[in-house]
């Protein structure tokens, strides 16, 4: 099965939100918030299982910048610093497709740890 490619991508600083379009005409949404909290970088997920670090205090970060990589991937410029996730096309898709199921994980791991976001 082919890697869903977005069509289109609009950084909305105001909203703080990542539009993602495709060509079958499906259309998402993803907060800079959410996109921080689920970078791919081995700062948040580590380098194997269990070794996530839970990522708090992030609620009003905002995305500084986005490049491309390659063909495949983009790497946003969080305003934390932090910049070393690459979001690879499956990557975000698959974020797109099971956010509101990623999204209630991350509460409730908050929620479990005592923390805010």
């Amino acid at each position: 099965m082919p890697v869903p490619i977005p069509t289109n991508l609009v950084v909305h600083q105001q909203s703080k939100f990542l539009e993602l379009s495709y060509a079958d005409g499906s259309n998402y949404q993803l907060s800079f918030e959410f996109l921080r909290v689920h970078s791919p970088s081995a700062e948040v997920r580590g380098h194997g299982p269990g070794q996530e670090v839970l990522q708090t205090g992030k609620r009003n970060v905002a995305i500084l910048g986005v490049e491309p990589v390659g063909h495949y991937a983009i790497k946003p410029s969080f305003s934390d610093g932090h910049d070393s996730g690459l979001f690879t096309w499956d990557y975000l898709h698959e974020l797109c497709t099971h956010q509101d199921q990623l999204w209630q994980d991350y509460l409730l791991k908050l929620q479990s740890a005592g923390s805010s976001r």
